[in-house]
């Protein structure tokens, strides 16, 4: 037989290198396919060994196919040494196994995956027409140097194609530390200057505009100016998903695979998008797995903690705790005013620090509406042209103010103030006399007063049921050490800070 016979040989059922030997070599392989997927699992055999095809033989020499490069290096990686240990089961005669490329396989294994994943969690056929409009958008493109060949030029633009836009604004230097997101910071400054995977996965959590994705962004920033080399990958879930179900319809999944398991650095922002959506689950947890092996860094954030994600797999759950899990808390008073201090000094205009005081005061939702209140008050004061005030902002941001707004409750006072001075929250209604007892409970009472619009009687009973002149005692008593003592007073507006914020 010619070298280009030989090159020509197909898949399965087509002629092998030694003649009459084709029925029992495909039989052989039916049962080595069938031993692979009972040992590996289901889903393994789909992502790794399915689209595996017997090439041919020559004497002791077997080759076995794959669809594409990144496949070939995985399996022989991973899966050769048992492919081979169970062809010498059955052919004791096999002294290698080669795992090649052929290219022209890829169709028929993306018709198989497809086929395999009959139960996909696919939108809408107008919500992927729309993804596939917004594809066109500007997005992040990998820096490239003049000798880079036409591969890495293409894998280039694979990557330009699914990252999202990053946001110039949100750098390292535009974040604002405090203790709520210390840790998280510091976790995500070192992934960006670490040269080694200093733990992996990176998992930030919390709520709604604490800073999450300014972190991803700020990663992602960092590591493109002082590593551009590296390849990063940054998107929400939700288009992950997107992206797999168009590798799907596009009968193009092996180049899916191969973009998203050749990355140095995959971020993907909210992971609880995918909790309920098989098929999209199921991949991300392969290419975790993948990047996982090969020591790749990957970061990624969610509302909840991996162990508070009611609805993902325990395994994927499992994983997704490997590394370091950072919580972002939610914003103290001086983060809140440091964040708006470090924002008025770009402003074009004056905000008076009691401004900056009031807002870090009453927006305590989370760092996008405070920020936006700000731009708000600014806008107003640059194109209407009236000086910012106290007043001016609150009648300005009253709908915003009235949504933050909420109720104090004594309980939650009494709380607060025993922890503050480190006693007992019965002894709020205890009959103990002690100074250090009951001066804490004539602040508490007092607070009661002001934050609360419980009358003086009810306050009584909810301190063991005292009399309501004692509570009118009580606010006189903190009243006065307030007016002679700066130290007091101030530890008395940092409880009303807490309490209200």
């Amino acid at each position: 037989m010619s070298r280009n016979d030989e090159m020509n040989l197909g898949l399965g059922g087509k002629a092998m290198i030694e003649a009459g030997s084709d029925s029992l070599l495909n039989a052989q392989w039916a049962r080595v396919r069938g031993r692979l997927r009972a040992e590996f699992g289901e889903a393994t055999f789909r992502s790794w060994l399915k689209p595996l095809t017997l090439a041919g033989r020559r004497g002791q020499d077997l080759r076995v196919a794959v669809p594409s490069r990144f496949m070939r290096d995985w399996v022989a990686t991973h899966y050769a040494d048992r492919i081979m240990a169970l062809w010498c089961s059955e052919c004791p005669e096999i002294r290698s196994v080669e795992v090649i490329v052929d290219s022209r396989d890829a169709a028929a294994a993306d018709d198989a995956a497809t086929d395999d994943l009959a139960a996909l969690d696919a939108p809408s056929q107008a919500t992927v027409d729309g993804l596939a409009a917004n594809d066109s958008q500007p997005a992040l493109s990998p820096m490239m140097s003049p000798g880079m060949s036409a591969v890495s030029q293409a894998e280039a633009d694979g990557l330009a194609e699914v990252s999202a836009t990053l946001d110039p604004r949100l750098t390292f230097d535009n974040f604002v530390v405090g203790k709520s997101n210390e840790l998280a910071h510091a976790a995500a400054l070192r992934v960006a200057e670490s040269d080694v995977v200093p733990f992996n996965p990176l998992f930030l959590y919390g709520g709604v505009g604490l800073g999450k994705t300014h972190l991803m962004h700020a990663i992602a920033h960092h590591i493109k100016k002082k590593q551009p080399h590296k390849r990063v990958i940054y998107l929400s879930a939700e288009k992950f998903m997107y992206q797999f179900i168009r590798a799907l319809r596009n009968k193009n999944t092996m180049a899916f695979k191969e973009l998203f398991r050749s990355v140095d650095v995959l971020m993907v922002d909210d992971v609880q998008f995918i909790i309920g959506k098989e098929s999209t689950q199921e991949e991300f947890f392969h290419t975790f797995n993948a990047l996982f092996d090969q020591n790749k860094q990957v970061v990624l954030s969610a509302d909840k903690s991996p162990s508070d994600l009611q609805g993902l797999e325990e395994r994927m759950r499992t994983r997704l705790g490997w590394g370091l899990v950072a919580d972002i808390h939610p914003t103290t008073y001086e983060l809140r005013l440091g964040i708006l201090q470090a924002k008025a000094e770009q402003a074009p205009i004056q905000i008076p620090s009691k401004v900056l005081e009031f807002l870090a005061h009453r927006i305590s939702s989370n760092v996008r509406e405070l920020e936006g209140a700000l731009t708000r008050i600014i806008a107003h004061a640059t194109l209407v042209g009236r000086p910012v005030s106290v007043d001016s902002a609150q009648e300005l941001l009253k709908d915003l103010l009235r949504a933050n707004d909420r109720s104090v409750t004594i309980e939650e006072i009494q709380r607060r103030v025993a922890e503050h001075y480190n006693i007992k929250l019965a002894d709020m209604s205890s009959p103990r006399r002690a100074r250090q007892v009951s001066r804490p409970r004539q602040i508490a009472m007092y607070l009661a007063k002001q934050l609360t619009t419980k009358s003086l009687p009810d306050i009584g009973r909810s301190f063991g049921g005292r009399d309501h002149t004692t509570v009118m005692h009580a606010v006189k008593k903190v009243e006065e050490l307030a007016a002679g003592d700066i130290s007091f007073s101030e530890d008395i507006d940092l409880l009303k800070r807490m309490l209200e914020g």
